[in-house]
């Protein structure tokens, strides 16, 4: 018999069909003749079919095998949590103040907390909201004294600007927002850090030129005693080699406060001018026609940033006690887990430099007629947590009592979370 591997051929089928069969039987003999011829045949068919697929191939008669092709899967729409983010920091302070004109020091504990929430609904456009603490809701500080039998405490609101991409290095801004002038050294002499201006800003960088805009008002009800302040920047920052970078300006900002009453009023409180000039009908005697001039030079030390920096000052409306300065320097970033930073500071600001509702609220007890010195330094615990101190030996009220100052001395001690 023939193997059942041999039928598996169509070919042997053929081969066997179209031989005569004999009348009689056939020897093992020729029986493995014929086998074997059977085999040579069906591997001579075998490589014919081989040649000719090659032979296809090689001449593209063959059809092309198409490669599976994935689909491209439809973009999901973005869901809120792509468009938001959320911003915040808490601070608890240990704060004790020493005035050479009462008897005692005053010792308190103090906390501030900040969150906002800030949107990006379409390219080149930010909107932000943002909630924080304050005592009376003072527009320069956002720390609430802690105490009152565990009491609650205010919030109230910080935030609430958009910031819209004009074009390439165009930004403007409106409504409740951060402040959109330099302040160089990130000293207060003309700001506080935590004022944020209520109107519009802008801000303009074209290589190492950059200009801001800002107005913002005093108070905007025309029942009351309705100021605005508008003023901008204009300066260039140039690298100076690899590692230091110098930004130099020029500004100017103006208040129309002169015939006008005290704009910030704690109920129960006596109106505070915080140390400007005023008439005995308790009136603004000058408006803030503000002119700065300020430069700042970074670089390196040791493998560490540092800085200096100059910021000068004057009330060109003012008859006297029109100017102030400050300078300063800082060495290190408290910014990575591990790392540290300390800096100097020594500020000398007449009574009618600036409107001093805005200026720094911590050096010589807050607003204008101060000179003095302050340190600071800071140590990073954790990416997110740092400790730092303040201290500042101070004095004021020289021109107001006749070149007769008061001594002043404030020390604070933070821990800061951010998020």
């Amino acid at each position: 018999m023939i193997p059942a591997s041999h039928w598996a051929s169509p070919w042997v089928a053929i081969a066997l069909l179209a031989t005569p069969l004999p009348a009689f039987a056939i020897t093992d003999a020729e029986f493995q003749a014929l086998k074997e011829q059977l085999d040579a045949l069906t591997a001579t068919v075998e490589a014919l079919q081989k040649e000719l697929a090659t032979e296809r191939a090689r001449s593209g008669s063959a059809e092309p095998v198409q490669p599976a092709v994935a689909a491209t899967p439809e973009p999901e729409p973005e869901s809120w949590a792509d468009t938001l983010r959320l911003t915040g920091d808490l601070r608890l302070r240990y704060e004790n103040i020493d005035q050479e004109n009462r008897a005692d020091e005053r010792n308190r504990m103090r906390i501030r907390a900040r969150a906002a929430v800030i949107a990006r609904p379409q390219d080149g456009l930010e909107v932000g909201f943002g909630l924080a603490t304050a005592q009376d809701a003072d527009p320069v500080s956002s720390n609430q004294t802690i105490g009152s039998g565990g009491s609650r405490k205010d919030i109230y609101l910080d935030l609430a600007y958009f910031n819209w991409q004009a074009t390439e290095g165009l930004n403007i801004v409106g409504g409740k927002f951060k402040n959109t002038l330099a302040r160089p050294g990130k000293h207060g002499l003309i700001w506080d850090g935590d004022l944020n201006p209520e109107g519009f800003g802008l801000t303009y960088a074209n290589g190492p030129f950059f200009a801001n805009l800002l107005g913002t008002w005093v108070e905007s009800d025309s029942n009351g005693t309705e100021a605005f302040g508008f003023g901008g920047q204009i300066g260039t920052s140039l690298a100076l080699g690899d590692a230091a970078k110098l930004t130099a300006g020029a500004g100017y900002f103006g208040v129309n406060s002169a015939g006008k009453g005290a704009f910030f009023v704690v109920p129960g409180q006596s109106p505070r001018f915080f140390g400007n000039t005023v008439d005995d009908d308790g009136l603004y005697v000058n408006d803030y026609d503000m002119v700065e001039l300020f430069a700042e030079l970074g670089f390196k030390v040791l493998g560490q940033p540092a800085s200096v920096f100059a910021d000068f000052v004057t009330n060109s409306d003012a008859d006297e006690f029109d100017s102030g300065w400050a300078a300063g320097a800082s060495i290190g970033a408290a910014k990575a887990q591990g790392s540290w930073e300390a800096s100097y500071t020594y500020q000398d600001l007449e009574r009618d430099a600036v409107f001093g509702l805005w200026t720094d609220s911590d050096f010589g007890g807050g607003g204008t007629d101060n000179s003095g010195h302050v340190l600071r330094g800071a140590y990073a615990l954790s990416d997110k947590t740092n400790v730092a101190f303040s201290y500042f030996f101070n004095e004021f009220g020289e021109d107001a009592n006749d070149g007769i100052a008061v001594d002043y001395d404030r020390l604070q001690l933070d821990l800061n979370f951010k998020y």
